[in-house]
């Protein structure tokens, strides 16, 4: 469970953290979900092109490589990551491929690329927020986080910005909220105080190193180059939880 904070009466607190979905994020997106209760997918905020939406990097033989979904998009770009549909379903062919001649050498490779290819196999949502979900999930499950995924669509919620994550935080009856580090040039903490929601500071400094295929070593790259490259003991790769927190 998440650390000690306000949780009500009779229950342990409840941690969420509300995040866009990304595709085949970084370790560091996956150790968000791993410190919170709930991990909400705040898909129903505007789509921004050149994101972490729809693309990230992995490392091949010629250095960083996007791997990128191609998406429809209505002029000025006014539509939600919930409403973004997959705009080529030849996408999950070609990335497949490309990272198969990338971490095909790796040691984890023959035992994880087949959940991988399967995934990729059966990714044929017409929504890029649906496509995130299934990627999301089939990864925390090879990495043992069971932490519960929703969508901000789920829950009744009200006003902009930091009202809005409030809001959120109390449909689902959070009493922590786990924030990334580049909000705190925004985000207002006094109206979590009000609330009696306390926020708590995702860091994301001391990950250790491994063996990539191709150096220079690179942290900011997609999960699947820590599973390939060091299997079960990816965790151990990742950052080490504080007491209570949950795993």
């Amino acid at each position: 469970m998440a650390e000690a904070g306000g949780g009500g009466a009779g229950r342990p607190p409840k941690r969420i953290a509300a995040v866009q979905s990304s595709y085949i994020p970084w370790k560091g997106y996956f150790d968000m979900i791993r410190r919170v209760d709930e991990f909400v997918l705040l898909d129903d905020v505007q789509f921004t092109r050149r994101d972490w939406r729809n693309r990230n990097r992995i490392k091949t033989a010629q250095g960083l490589a996007w791997l990128t979904i191609p998406v429809e998009t209505k002029g000025r770009y006014r539509q939600t990551i919930a409403e973004t549909r997959v705009g080529d379903a030849g996408w999950r062919t070609r990335h497949w491929k490309t990272l198969r001649h990338a971490y095909g050498r790796a040691p984890y490779f023959e035992r994880y690329g087949p959940h991988i290819e399967a995934l990729y196999g059966e990714a044929d949502d017409e929504r890029l927020s649906a496509v995130n979900h299934r990627f999301l999930t089939a990864i925390c499950a090879l990495l043992d986080i069971d932490t519960r995924l929703t969508w901000s669509m789920d829950y009744e919620s009200t006003g902009s910005s930091s009202e809005r994550l409030v809001s959120l935080c109390r449909s689902a009856g959070a009493d922590e909220y786990l924030s990334g580090p580049s909000a705190r040039a925004y985000l207002d903490e006094s109206l979590f105080r009000e609330a009696g929601i306390d926020v708590v500071w995702m860091e994301y400094e001391g990950y250790p190193v491994y063996d990539q295929l191709h150096p220079p070593f690179e942290h900011a790259v997609s999960v699947l180059d820590l599973i390939f490259h060091t299997g079960p003991e990816a965790i151990a790769h990742m950052l080490p939880l504080a007491p209570g927190v949950r795993s």
